[in-house]
């Protein structure tokens, strides 16, 4: 085979790989290049990741409403603002791997745009609610809506990239909710300065017009997506009958697990079981933490800093759109160097700083500037954890557990972030502050430990020590091992 080329034989409509022309009467051997393999991947950047990012985008556009009159119209006292987000974060993380197995029975080309859909209509409805109960059952709805959204794109994804590919486009739609938080900051402000409008008795404004409008658009691209949205390679509309071989070549060549094997116990069992997955998940569940504090109270603590509501809206677009440059960046350079744990541990360091001097310093501009640290520091990880975990986990039904069960354990991280920040330790937030750096300084630990488990492994299976799981298996069994196979490596 020449350098530049690569070639398989391939069974067009299982998508498998097979030994010889012969196995299949569909079987067909493809050779390709580089260069064609480069403008196959550049269309499926052209059109996927665009449209996964703006689905994602849409979860996050309504989380500026508190501190333009929804806590003052609901009565949210006390604690009540931090329930509501709690009861929220509950339904979300049940959801997720229910979500992914329908996902992977379904299809994504309708099950995520419904997902979107459905939050979408929740959204609406929430610019109706009348108190805190009401509030409370449609944060419920809509966290069962907008759960699976998240894991779902992950797996929809590692479904048209190859692993060293994976990360860069992750976090180009994770970040997509970096630049919710930025532009949300800017529509919530507009979109509360729109006039009272609507029945007399269910009246639309201020925080109102963000949940209806922003819902209303929400409902308007999920119509739409499945007409954009492929369910896998051989169909993509925009590829041509040689590039759809090449991408769904290409990918077996990576992977030579059936694309279209269903989900079974075993497969739960060892997405749930395998190390790098629990490593991810603690990993997830920390830097979500720090990710949903700054995503639910930014405007909060900006608001406490001694700024106007509206100026305090305004001011958390620049951190949020730095986190978000920084993060697509490093995916990127983590994409090239195949290697992902040394930039999690190098920017934990990062936010550790931010957190610190959040923590110790009083005047208003420096703190502000420590945001900008704790930001650009945590955002990269939620992308980084999420592809580490799917780049160790080998099979499509592994990984579509693994995505959702990564996601769901690191939903507990939100759960812990809705209390971090409460009304009564404003405007110093020292214990919020506090529990963010140390669940930063835990990260740092957790991933510098993976680091040192994954070496360790891919050494022992280059000397052979686990080749012995081989032993009394039949090839297709073999094949199964996934992630467990001898030959398969894992990435630092």
């Amino acid at each position: 085979m020449a350098s530049n080329t690569e070639k398989v034989i391939i069974d067009t409509e299982s998508a498998e790989v097979v030994d010889s022309p012969r196995a299949a009467a569909s079987a067909v051997e493809i050779e390709w290049t580089h260069e064609e393999e480069r403008a196959v991947r550049l269309k499926l950047d052209k059109h996927i990741v665009p449209l996964v990012s703006l689905l994602y985008l849409l979860c996050f556009l309504d989380r500026n409403a508190r501190i333009q009159g929804m806590a003052k119209d609901l009565d949210l006292k006390g604690l009540r603002f931090n329930w509501a987000l709690t009861i929220f974060y509950m339904t979300y993380l049940t959801i997720e791997i229910p979500s992914n197995i329908v996902l992977k029975r379904v299809g994504p080309k309708f099950w995520l745009p419904f997902l979107v859909g459905a939050f979408g209509v929740v959204s609406v409805g929430t610019a109706f609610v009348r108190d805190f109960k009401d509030l409370c059952v449609a944060r419920a709805f809509l966290g069962i809506a907008e759960g699976g959204t998240m894991p779902g794109i992950a797996f929809f994804l590692s479904s048209f990239y190859r692993r060293e590919e994976l990360l860069f486009r992750v976090g180009i739609y994770v970040s997509s909710s970096s630049l919710a938080g930025a532009f949300g900051g800017l529509l919530a402000t507009a979109l509360s300065r729109i006039p009272r409008w609507g029945a007399e008795s269910a009246p639309i404004h201020t925080w109102r017009n963000i949940f209806f409008f922003e819902g209303l658009v929400t409902i308007l691209v999920a119509i739409a997506a499945p007409y954009f949205m492929p369910t896998r390679p051989s169909n993509c509309h925009f590829l041509n009958e040689r590039e759809r071989l090449i991408a769904t070549a290409r990918l077996a060549v990576d992977d030579k697990a059936d694309p279209h094997e269903k989900i079974q116990k075993h497969h739960i069992k060892r997405a749930v079981f395998n190390i790098n997955n629990i490593i991810c998940c603690a990993g997830f569940f920390l830097i979500n933490i720090t990710v949903q504090s700054f995503s639910l109270f930014m405007p909060t603590i900006l608001n406490d800093l001694g700024w106007t509501a509206t100026k305090a809206q305004l001011y958390t677009v620049a951190p949020y759109v730095t986190a978000c440059l920084v993060a697509i960046g490093i995916a990127f350079i983590s994409d090239k160097t195949r290697m992902r744990g040394i930039y999690l541990a190098i920017f934990s360091l990062i936010t550790i700083v931010g957190f610190v001097i959040l923590r110790t310093v009083q005047e208003a501009n420096i703190r502000y500037m420590a945001v900008f640290f704790a930001t650009l520091g945590a955002f990269p990880g939620g992308p980084a954890y999420i592809s580490w975990g799917l780049n160790n986990a080998a099979g499509p039904a592994v990984r579509a557990v693994s995505s959702a069960y990564i996601v769901s354990v690191g939903t507990m991280g939100a759960i812990v972030a809705t209390w971090t920040y409460r009304i009564a330790d404003a405007p110093r937030y020292k214990v919020g502050h506090s529990i963010n750096l140390g669940a930063q300084a835990a990260t740092f630990v957790l991933t510098v430990g993976a680091i040192l488990y994954v070496w360790r492994e891919n050494k022992l299976r280059a000397k052979g020590r686990r080749d012995h799981r081989l032993v009394g298996l039949t090839e297709a069994e073999q094949l199964d091992l996934g992630h467990l196979h001898p030959e398969f490596r894992y990435i630092p």
